[in-house]
């Protein structure tokens, strides 16, 4: 697959070429992406949700009332979940929500997310990532001249300083290094962009893990 490289004022910096067996999956896996999806939220849920198990309520230990004669249930604490004031049963506790997935599994997905915006036509390879001053308004006018409204930016192995601070502040607009590729970002914007050095990484990646 081949795709026409851009630079930030629009003007075209020639082609290149892109691996078919990254860029170019014909039948996108919708079931393998949910289950990366899925399993990157999983990871990000902190898990700090809490209640007050029963050793832990602040109520007294003495027993309510003695344990024959009154005619009702038999009782020694007021700490127990059915009465006011008392702790909630089975309620949520401090656990990660993180679960195990396949390597493979997860870099098939990466390889699907990346084919589909290809094949939807919304991938953007960028000459570089670079500004000489960081000044927001002028790269949001950029954006626009391009057309990038919704983006995701891989700006290579490490992210422009200048290019950062005047990407920040603009909405819908993600920019990460090499190392932040992943799956859920790919998804939830519009557009991906990939600089040149973007996308040789991502080819290096991919056969560092099929020689392995």
């Amino acid at each position: 697959m081949k795709l026409d490289v851009i630079k930030l004022d629009g003007a075209k910096a020639g082609s290149v070429d892109l691996d078919d067996a990254i860029f170019g999956i014909d039948e996108i896996r919708g079931d393998i992406l949910q289950r990366v999806v899925t399993w990157q939220l999983a990871k990000r849920r902190s898990g700090n949700h809490k209640i007050q198990v029963r050793n832990e309520v602040s109520r007294t230990g003495k027993k309510m009332y003695k344990q024959k004669g009154t005619g009702g249930a038999r009782h020694g604490s007021r700490r127990a979940a059915q009465f006011v004031g008392g702790a909630k049963a089975h309620g949520p506790v401090v656990r990660s929500h993180a679960f195990g997935l396949n390597k493979k599994i997860r870099a098939l997905a990466l390889r699907h997310a990346l084919s589909s915006k290809a094949k939807a036509g919304s991938l953007v390879v960028l000459d570089a990532a670079e500004l000489t001053e960081p000044k927001t308004a002028a790269l949001r006018a950029t954006f626009d001249n391009i057309g990038l409204k919704n983006a995701l930016i891989i700006a290579g192995p490490e992210v422009d300083a200048n290019f950062k601070l005047a990407a920040r502040n603009i909405p819908n607009i993600d920019v990460l290094p090499n190392a932040g590729l992943n799956v859920y970002d790919v998804l939830r914007r519009g557009t991906l962009v990939l600089t040149k050095s973007a996308i040789e990484g991502i080819s290096a990646r991919f056969a560092e893990k099929e020689a392995a």
